[in-house]
């Protein structure tokens, strides 16, 4: 056979016959049957898994019931199963060859047996273990499981007692925390106050540069918003309630500062540019002077603080 340089167009030139399939005939596969075979049954496990979520929610309501007993009333708790667990130890012996023994006779259910039930019970519940008591019997199993209750009771108790040691801690922390915090937005407004005054002073002056004044009060006003911002939270979200006189000093130290701020914006330099910065932060000094008065802090403060408050909203009056 000879090679054609042409292709299927040379071929059928030469006269070669050309076989056509039909493209749109779909050749059918042999059916086939196969046998699947039946999947196993598989046994359900929605009954154990049911079983383990009512056991996980029966004892998380428990540890929830421990954890909301006082210290006090856990311990009596405690007590009360250590005395519990020595009445049963202490009547095990009617029930046959049960109970304790020491020296290798059995207890009797007598009143040295209560006595030493009791004895076995607080050095059971407490994992002493001195082995001078040993159960026997069912008793054994009791004293099992007296040890895991009473070791996790009297851990609760312990825990009951190292939290409210930290509770005291914490409180004291936000306490000093919350102090220090008041100190500081009262000096700060006082500096702010100052530098106000200060900026306010040399506005006439045509020694000083404009840019200078203008760098003051730009630090100013930050410093100012910063502060103004954390009495509003201490109006608005109030998570401890700071005393009258402390309020009241630091709102009318900050009714004074925003009525220098807005004597100083009359008195600047017509050729002094406000940046953008400085447009801003007056508008949030604006925005929440606003906010703080009488009408519109939405807890209850005695005349005398909503008075200064009234003052910071009508000082702030055309900040912007």
């Amino acid at each position: 056979m000879g090679h054609y340089r042409g292709g299927i167009e040379e071929w059928e030139n030469a006269g070669l016959p050309v076989e056509i399939a039909a493209r749109d005939t779909a050749v059918p596969l042999p059916a086939v049957d196969v046998a699947v075979p039946p999947s196993p049954a598989v046994p359900s496990r929605v009954p154990r898994i049911v079983r383990l979520e009512h056991g996980a929610r029966w004892g998380g309501a428990l540890l929830e019931a421990i954890d909301g007993l006082p210290t006090s009333r856990l311990f009596l708790v405690w007590l009360a199963m250590v005395a519990s667990c020595g009445l049963v130890y202490w009547i095990a012996p009617v029930f046959g060859r049960n109970g304790l023994v020491t020296n290798g006779d059995l207890v009797p259910a007598d009143v040295d047996g209560l006595l030493m039930g009791l004895y076995f019970s607080f050095v059971t519940a407490t994992s002493v273990g001195y082995g001078d008591v040993a159960p026997v019997g069912f008793a054994r199993l009791f004293a099992i499981t007296e040890a895991v209750a009473g070791l996790l009771l009297f851990g609760a108790v312990i825990s009951k007692f190292v939290s409210r040691r930290q509770d005291e801690l914490v409180r004291e922390i936000h306490r000093t925390t919350f102090e220090d915090r008041l100190d500081r937005v009262q000096t700060n407004l006082h500096l702010v106050l100052s530098e106000l005054q200060s900026i306010t002073g040399v506005c006439d002056e045509a020694t000083v540069p404009v840019a200078r004044i203008a760098a003051r009060l730009e630090s100013a006003t930050l410093v100012f918003a910063g502060e103004l911002r954390a009495t509003h939270d201490l109006l608005y979200r109030p998570h401890t309630a700071p005393p009258e006189p402390v309020l009241s000093a630091i709102l009318a130290t900050l009714a004074g500062a925003t009525h220098a701020l807005r004597e100083l914006l009359v008195c600047l330099p017509p050729d002094l540019r406000r940046s953008q910065t400085l447009d801003e932060t007056l508008r949030m000094i604006a925005r929440l002077a606003d906010e703080v008065c009488g009408e519109c802090v939405p807890h209850a403060y005695t005349p005398t603080l909503r008075a200064w408050m009234d003052r910071v909203q009508e000082a702030a009056r055309g900040l912007a």
